[in-house]
């Protein structure tokens, strides 16, 4: 094997094995003992994939924490709000241009704990 082609195939190797990742995140904790239900809550983030040929795209912009960030939305979305239950998670797509554009959409029942 030519010195060029074990550089390639180093440069391969190790894109592979540290390619991004993200941390899992736990979208409806267990709720409180005690709560009051606050009403409907729904929040919306979005992330790209891309910059590369359709079979390869591989650079994430804003794609790890779109769960996390449209759960953080929808406890906005009904102030005071800490917690959510009943939790429906919706992911959508698209191809833009270079890239697609994937969207997470969580709605559930907002509520508030109920201290003491």
């Amino acid at each position: 094997m030519t010195r060029e082609l074990r550089g390639l195939a180093l440069l391969i190797s190790t894109s592979l094995l540290f390619a991004c990742s993200s941390a899992p995140t736990l979208v409806a904790p267990q709720p409180p003992a005690k709560y009051q239900p606050l009403g409907r809550a729904e929040g919306q983030a979005c992330g790209a994939l891309g910059l590369l040929a359709t079979a390869y795209y591989a650079i994430p912009l804003g794609l790890n924490s779109r769960t996390e960030r449209a759960y953080e939305a929808a406890l906005e979305s009904v102030p005071g709000a800490t917690g959510l239950i009943n939790v429906e998670i919706k992911e959508d797509w698209a191809w833009i241009l270079l890239a697609t554009t994937r969207c997470t959409t969580i709605t559930g029942d907002a509520i508030k704990e109920i201290k003491g």
